[in-house]
């Protein structure tokens, strides 16, 4: 917002919509998946979700968070205290250009790109949309963002880079010598918040409590974008336009569930054709992320 003062400067926008977090170490305290850090942004240890057969995710083994930009991750005695081994960085060639990934010591990383295939959707232009909030309102109509962030999602899940990327962040689960393993993308909520899901189902996890762990980073989200929403409207642009792009859904994770069922016929039929996974790498998984 060179032209704005008003305005917080506003960080790069991603592929799917999401900004760079504005903010570091916002979490909502009353969730025990919830990780408080200084350096990393909606941080959040999935263990302890129950499976429907009665056992639970693995505690401080599958992690997942906002991008990893801050020099001080290195230093920071949380993210050090949870043993990461491997970062997997679900973000595009360009974003990682832009902000490369800031590795806790011990770690090494991985790149996933979710998204390579897929062109960059309209709601990369949020940035520019911020610098001339009085059209913002007509532009975001034109656009629909709740729409676009549906494709996103169903991208996601049928798109070759989507199957690829999500099957190289699954197997790294099935090396003991791999975990824990960090998973992220940029803000935490839609690439990030769908290989939670596909790892909660994966392990064995009722949908509804699937669906519970992806909604949960609203809290967060709402912290780390509350500064930027206020900012927009200060200088007259309408925040509610901004939302469905800086929140996670029912409604989105429904498009993926739903993609997941026209072009593969279960989840089961997704894990195998879709992502290539084997049977025996199926049930090696869901031993692997479970605990009695």
């Amino acid at each position: 917002m060179d032209d704005d003062a008003t305005l917080p400067p506003h960080p790069p926008t991603t592929p799917t919509g999401e900004p760079v977090p504005a903010a570091h170490g916002a979490t909502a305290t009353a969730d025990p998946h919830s990780i408080a850090s200084d350096t990393v942004a909606n941080l959040r240890d999935v263990g302890g979700r129950p499976t429907a057969d009665g056992r639970q995710v693995r505690r401080g083994l599958v992690l997942r968070s906002a991008e990893l930009r801050s020099a001080a991750i290195a230093d920071d005695p949380v993210v050090g205290g949870l043993g990461v081994r491997t970062v997997v960085d679900l973000r595009t060639a360009a974003e990682r250009a832009a902000a490369p990934d800031v590795l806790p010591p011990g770690a090494h990383g991985v790149h996933a790109d979710v998204l390579q295939a897929t062109t960059q959707a309209p709601a990369a232009d949020l940035g520019e949309l911020l610098r001339r909030p009085q059209e913002a309102s007509q532009l975001l109509a034109a656009l629909d963002p709740a729409a676009q962030m549906q494709r996103t999602y169903v991208d996601l899940v049928v798109g070759e880079s989507g199957r690829t990327g999500y099957a190289t962040l699954l197997r790294r689960f099935l090396d003991p010598g791999s975990t824990p393993v960090l998973y992220h993308c940029t803000a935490g909520k839609d690439r990030t918040g769908w290989a939670t899901t596909v790892l909660l189902l994966a392990a064995g996890v009722d949908e509804a409590v699937a669906r519970e762990e992806y909604l949960a980073v609203n809290p967060a989200l709402r912290a780390m974008y509350g500064p930027l929403l206020q900012g927009f409207a200060d200088v007259g642009g309408d925040p509610a336009l901004l939302v469905p792009l800086l929140e996670v859904r029912e409604e989105y994770l429904d498009a993926a569930l739903g993609a997941v069922t026209e072009h593969f016929g279960s989840f089961a039929g997704y894990l195998r054709d879709g992502l290539g996974l084997t049977d025996v790498e199926v049930a090696a998984l869901r031993d692997h992320l479970t605990t009695a």
